[in-house]
This record gives C-alpha cells, structure tokens and sequence, in this order.
C-alpha cells in the first residue's frame, strides 16, 4: 500500500502516542505502588527530596509547588483509592503498549475500548475537578484512540508502522541532501 504524505504523518502521531501512552503507564504504575507503600509522611519526604533543589532555584516553581501541595493533600482512604486508580490505569497502559509492540493487532479493538473507557473517566474527573494536565492527557487518549482506529482498519502491526515510518523519513531526508 503506497501512503500520502499525510499518512505518514499520521503514523509519526500514532507511534509518539502509543510511547506517551507507554510512558504515561509506567509512571502512573510507579506512583500507584509508592502511594500505596509510602506513609503520608514519608511521600511528603520524597516530594520534598525531588523538588528541594528546583525549589532552591525557584521558590515559586509551579509543578513543584504542586508536587508539594499534592503531597501533603494525600492521606489514608484518599491515597488507597487514588493508588487502585493509578496501579490500574498504569497496569491496563502498558498491557496495551505491550500487546501493540508485539504485534498483536486482535488487540486493537480491545484498546480502543480500554482507552476510551480510561479516556471516559479522566473526562469525569476533569469535570469534577479540572487541570491541565488531565486535559492533555485525555486529549491524547482520545488522538491515540482514533489512531488506533485508523491502524487496525488498515491491517497493520506497530512494527509494521514503525518500519514504514522510518524507510519514509529516511527517503524524505535522501531527497532533501541530493
């Protein structure tokens, strides 16, 4: 199949989506297993040892600061349940991410549907209580859904896209030096 310009851009798209996705799966696994490990004490401690140098720095760094404020705000019930979201959104992202690297492309319609149902309750919670970084996040469920989409009506593996993708930037870099 010869793909448009357009196409191909579409694959760049797809394939950094599904490395956030897989990054943004990891760090929430992280966080979900040291919320539920960590002491409301002691995750105040780790917050205060990763921002204590930019806060040097910058006292009025923003993510920092949140990082702190954050910190502080979890405690029992709410750091268990927000844990059993974090460890479930984390372990349901990477199974996905993993399953499209692989190749198994019978999983496209299963993460479509697991993503949208993620992509559904971050858009929940970002009515209740709104930011800009489940804003984002959710957006790029909602990128990396559709382009899911695109790829299974296509027939293609993520290692399939990836190759393509990478024999068309290398053509288009030839073009331009000759």
């Amino acid at each position: 199949m010869i793909l448009s310009r357009r196409d191909h851009i579409l694959d760049v798209v797809f394939l950094v989506g599904v490395f956030f996705k897989g990054l943004d799966g990891l760090v929430e696994l992280i966080g979900g297993v040291l919320l539920l490990f960590l002491s409301p004490s002691g995750l105040t401690s780790v917050a205060h040892s990763l921002t204590g140098g930019e806060l040097l720095e910058d006292p009025h760094d923003i993510i920092a600061n949140l990082l702190i404020k954050g910190a502080h705000q979890l405690g029992g019930q709410g750091a268990f349940f927000i844990s059993l979201f974090l460890l479930i959104h984390g372990v349901v992202k990477l199974a996905i991410v993993i399953s499209l690297i692989v190749g198994a492309t019978k999983i496209y319609p299963w993460a479509i549907g697991a993503l949208g149902i993620l992509a559904i309750v971050q858009s929940v919670g970002f009515v209740v209580k709104p930011s800009i970084g489940v804003a984002l996040l959710t957006i790029l469920d909602f990128v990396v859904i559709a382009l899911t989409w695109r790829e299974w009506r296509q027939h293609r593996g993520l290692k399939e896209t990836l190759c393509e993708t990478i024999a068309w930037i290398r053509s288009a870099k030839a073009s331009r030096q000759s």
